[in-house]
């Protein structure tokens, strides 16, 4: 059983979210983002037993706090992920910071 933190998306030309910033959470840390791709962390979180939160920066305290729970659904084109479907803007994950200007 392993939990997950995702900080970060990266996107192709048409806005669409290719590889996730994957945090892996151990007893006293988190590691390093690690770029998945979208089947891989598809696959990761379809394991029994894994989970995974969004993890945002938060200005006021400068640092990242957990967020919302993020699970695979199937769509009308392929599965993706998504946090809690509430119809927020969060829902997609879409709102997690760009890394294609930070990390190819």
């Amino acid at each position: 059983m392993t939990q997950f933190r995702i900080s970060g998306v990266w996107k192709d030309s048409n806005n669409v979210i290719t590889h996730y910033a994957f945090h892996t959470v151990g007893e006293t840390s988190v590691s390093r983002a690690s770029k998945t791709s979208k089947s891989q962390a598809i696959s990761l979180l379809e394991t029994k037993g894994n989970s995974a939160t969004t993890w945002v920066w938060n200005y006021s305290q400068a640092k990242c706090s957990v967020g919302e729970n993020v699970e695979v659904v199937n769509g009308s084109n392929s599965k993706y992920l998504r946090s809690n479907p509430d119809n927020k803007i969060t829902d997609n994950l879409g709102h997690l910071i760009d890394f294609d200007w930070i990390a190819p």
